[in-house]
């Protein structure tokens, strides 16, 4: 039978703001946590620092909140020990080694899946599970590893989702472009996403062509050449798979250079960051996210914004939130049936996942033989006056899509 952990969100809520403090100083436990054991040591590594760092601190946010929502639903108390993977390749798989040293039982990590691979070769030699928050590249879960659990999807989840939820936005707003130029960062998800297209998108019959591919360095300071090449192809959307700075890039360029395609279609993060949500204001309007996203008529997805509220005033609920908090539920619900903290008992009990109520698009969260949840579904959100709207598909929507984008200089 499925695995139920039932929710009264009157109590929720009041442990929410009565245990917002209760993360665990890095390397300590408490001596006795739920259920009278000690807490789990978990090693939570994010890009805390560097050119991803605001997103690190995001995914910050879900660690933040996690605990006291745990504790209300009768799960054991988690020690938390922060690694700051600082953007890097190497410095992710150094922190990894130093958490594990350290005494972390479990890792979870690391948003970005170049980061997240290497974090992922040291947890398999090491023999400490971890539980993978965000990172799409799909050869992670292709390695064999019998340590590395991804509630998250693989890029070609998350395109086969995205051609479908496209069309029916599409259908929905009586609209659809015929021709998009396709910009990405040139990064390990970016280039995933990049060959992904050429292999799933003829299976759905798209209505447009991609007039050209244009990709760059996530770390760039200057997009204008790349934004008049694609504004050159005079094609109808535009494409893209982004981060954060890029995103805030593109969209300056695209006002200076005075053009406003009918639709920016993302299929990354980037574009629904609160950072840049906030920083362009009415700019940020009409981007539509075709990503992993909550699920807002599930209890525990309401449940979360408003702790969310509580903590941190004015942050829209993400995907970074999302999937950073369920991959500390995956943890402490694992935790709870293994009824120890030996890793093997550990990866047995995170194989045997199976957590119906959870926030995240799609029936729950199960693990097939390869550690990946395949049965997440994506959701489509659009940037509207500074909050997130849920567009499709249509039983996790609040409202139709708006198309096509108000042009930037009618935005006053």
């Amino acid at each position: 039978m499925p695995r139920r952990i039932h929710l009264s969100r009157r109590h929720l809520l009041a442990s929410a703001v009565a245990g917002a403090t209760s993360l665990a100083a890095p390397g300590i436990a408490r001596a006795q946590g739920a259920g009278g054991r000690p807490p789990l040591k978990v090693g939570v590594l994010l890009p805390r620092s560097g050119f991803e760092a605001s997103i690190g601190q995001d995914c910050q946010r879900g660690v933040d909140i996690a605990p006291a929502i745990l504790k209300s639903m009768g799960l054991p108390d988690l020690a938390i020990m922060n690694g700051d993977t600082e953007s890097s390749v190497d410095t992710a798989r150094a922190r990894a080694e130093k958490l594990i040293g350290d005494g972390a039982q479990l890792l979870v990590g690391a948003f970005d899946s170049g980061q997240t691979t290497a974090i992922a070769q040291v947890a398999e030699q090491k023999g400490v599970p971890l539980v993978i928050n965000i990172a799409a590249a799909p050869p992670i879960t292709e390695q064999g590893y019998k340590f590395v659990f991804r509630n998250f999807p693989t890029a070609g989840m998350i395109l086969g989702d995205a051609f479908a939820n496209q069309k029916e936005v599409f259908a929905a707003a009586g609209a659809a472009p015929k021709t998009v130029v396709f910009m990405h960062v040139n990064d390990t998800y970016g280039t995933a996403i990049a060959k992904g297209i050429g292999a799933i998108m003829p299976k759905f019959d798209m209505p447009y062509t991609i007039a050209e591919e244009i990709p760059y360095d996530p770390a760039a300071h200057d997009l204008s050449v790349e934004v008049a090449k694609a504004k050159a192809t005079n094609a109808d959307a535009l494409l893209v798979t982004s981060r954060l700075n890029d995103a805030m890039l593109l969209t300056r360029e695209l006002v200076k250079q005075r053009w406003t395609p009918q639709a920016i279609m993302s299929m990354g993060p980037g574009w629904y960051e609160d950072q840049y949500l906030k920083t362009l204001g009415k700019l940020s309007d009409g981007p539509i996210s075709f990503d992993p996203f909550q699920d807002p008529n599930k209890k525990l997805s309401k449940v979360l914004e408003d702790a969310l509220a509580k903590s941190s005033p004015g942050v829209n609920l993400s995907t970074n939130h999302v999937y950073t908090f369920e991959a500390l539920l995956i943890a402490a619900d694992a935790y709870k049936r293994a009824g120890s903290a030996d890793p093997k008992a550990l990866a047995d009990a995170i194989r045997s996942t199976n957590i119906t109520d959870n926030v995240s698009v799609g029936p729950g969260i199960q693990f097939n033989a390869k550690g990946q949840n395949d049965k997440l579904k994506c959701g489509v959100i659009q940037n509207r006056g500074g909050k997130l709207v849920a567009v499709a598909p249509k039983e996790a929507a609040e409202a139709n899509a708006e198309w096509p984008m108000t042009p930037y200089q009618n935005r006053s």
